[in-house]
């Protein structure tokens, strides 16, 4: 009995409407469906039968990996579904359901039609690199994580920059005097790494971007990496300072903590129809050229 992970954003007043619109292909065809709690609540106030529904916070993490993954909601939805299922080799078809929807680009009035296209074969599988992050303090590994988008070592409240060494892939590059550095994957170039400054770079590419925040000195500038390289960011002072992943988790540094960001084995893979390529995305979505 295939498996269907819904990843929504529970809070979207368009969630429901969209369950009872899409659903009915699963449902018909026999898929069993996992979903979180607070979607599973929308779920039943959209009058679904919840025969065939499993309500999991963790997206069924402990047994097989589900078969397709339906992300309903924006970009901050589609790096929770990545987090949870995607890193895990589950396709993801996003339907955006939130403002920008980079990531999820199929608009919410053509979710059965995207959907009924993934029955038919006819979304493109694009695979997408990920970034494996390692923390460690000492001889201690405290976080160890896979990101889409980007790995963020910003300062705390106080208004002070951090300062941390960097090397590339083995070799010292510089020591930063920012308000904090980016590393992402060519996917994240259009996320915090663009707010920033940095590049865009298209998501094929196997490459690394690194993005300092404010740097004291206008030498350091967005520095792009191969992806088969190491980079690694060790904390020499900073005052309440975090790692921050994706957006969606955070971790706080100390002096002396150090970062390693390398290349993922894992690749995720996003389920797109074939008119959304990635220069018209930059058109629509981030109005491209147009000023």
């Amino acid at each position: 009995m295939p498996l269907l992970a819904v990843v929504a954003k529970a809070k979207s007043p368009l969630l429901g409407a969209t369950l009872r619109e899409v659903m009915p292909a699963f449902l018909e065809r026999g898929w069993t469906v996992v979903t979180r709690p607070d979607a599973a609540e929308v779920w039943r106030a959209a009058g679904l039968s919840s025969d065939a529904l499993e309500v999991d916070p963790q997206l069924g993490a402990e047994g097989p990996a589900p078969d397709l993954g339906l992300v309903l909601g924006g970009d901050g939805t589609l790096l929770a579904a990545a987090r949870f299922v995607g890193v895990r080799g589950v396709p993801l078809l996003g339907i955006n359901l939130g403002s920008l929807g980079f990531l999820t680009a199929h608009p919410a009035d053509r979710a059965s039609a995207m959907v009924q296209a993934w029955f038919a074969g006819d979304l493109r599988p694009e695979p997408r690199s990920l970034l494996h992050v390692r923390m460690t303090r000492g001889d201690r590994l405290l976080v160890e994580r896979e990101v889409l988008n980007d790995a963020v070592i910003s300062k705390g409240a106080i208004a002070r920059m951090l300062t941390c060494a960097m090397t590339i892939d083995g070799c010292s590059a510089a020591t930063l005097k920012a308000d904090g550095v980016i590393v992402s994957t060519p996917t994240g170039s259009t996320a915090y790494a663009l707010s920033a400054g940095g590049p865009i770079l298209h998501p094929s590419l196997a490459a690394t971007c690194v993005v300092p925040i404010s740097p004291h000195s206008l030498t350091l500038r967005p520095t792009v990496v191969p992806s088969h390289m190491t980079i690694v960011l060790e904390l020499q002072d900073a005052d309440g300072a975090h790692l921050t992943l994706d957006g969606q988790w955070e971790h706080p540094l100390l002096p002396g903590d150090r970062v390693e960001v390398g290349p993922s084995p894992r690749v995720l893979t996003l389920l797109q129809h074939p008119d959304l390529r990635f220069y018209r995305l930059l058109q629509q979505k981030l109005h491209w050229s147009t000023r």
